[in-house]
């Protein structure tokens, strides 16, 4: 009994931090090792032990399963306008220099942010899905049976 309540205390506090550590990773990954692909994992870690501690319904009425797969599809559309947009200013496609002409460096930066930071989007989408769809299996699989 006590054991449960100190469990969910110390997740409530461990999410936020979590959360946290994972948009540091997200926008400090141009700088030093990290990047989307990274803090989408961390991002998402944090939803799966809100998930393991606090239930199922608890978690998806946080982040319920349809908003899920919108991340996933919001992720990939980012990806995808900014290579569009750099093409269809007459650079190649995903020339990051499109985003700043005047100072190709600055676009440099401006590229790398925006296409990491939907592929962090994409990837918590993903492995939140995962999640999802694996919990919600074994409910499916004992009602089989």
């Amino acid at each position: 009994m006590i054991q449960a309540l100190v469990l969910k205390v110390i997740t409530k506090l461990m999410v936020g931090f979590i959360i946290l550590f994972a948009l540091y990773v997200q926008f400090h990954g141009d700088y030093s090792p990290g990047g989307g692909f990274q803090a989408g994992v961390i991002f998402a870690a944090a939803f799966i032990l809100y998930g393991m501690v606090m239930g199922l319904q608890n978690v998806e009425r946080v982040l319920p399963p349809w908003l899920t797969h919108k991340l996933m599809a919001l992720g990939v559309i980012i990806y995808t306008l900014v290579g569009i947009y750099s093409f269809f200013v007459g650079y190649n496609f995903l020339d990051y220099g499109a985003l700043s002409p005047a100072h190709p460096e600055h676009g440099q930066h401006y590229g790398i942010l925006l296409v990491e930071f939907g592929v962090g989007v994409t990837v918590a989408g993903v492995v939140i899905s995962i999640y999802y769809a694996f919990v919600n299996r074994s409910k499916t699989s004992k009602e089989d049976e």
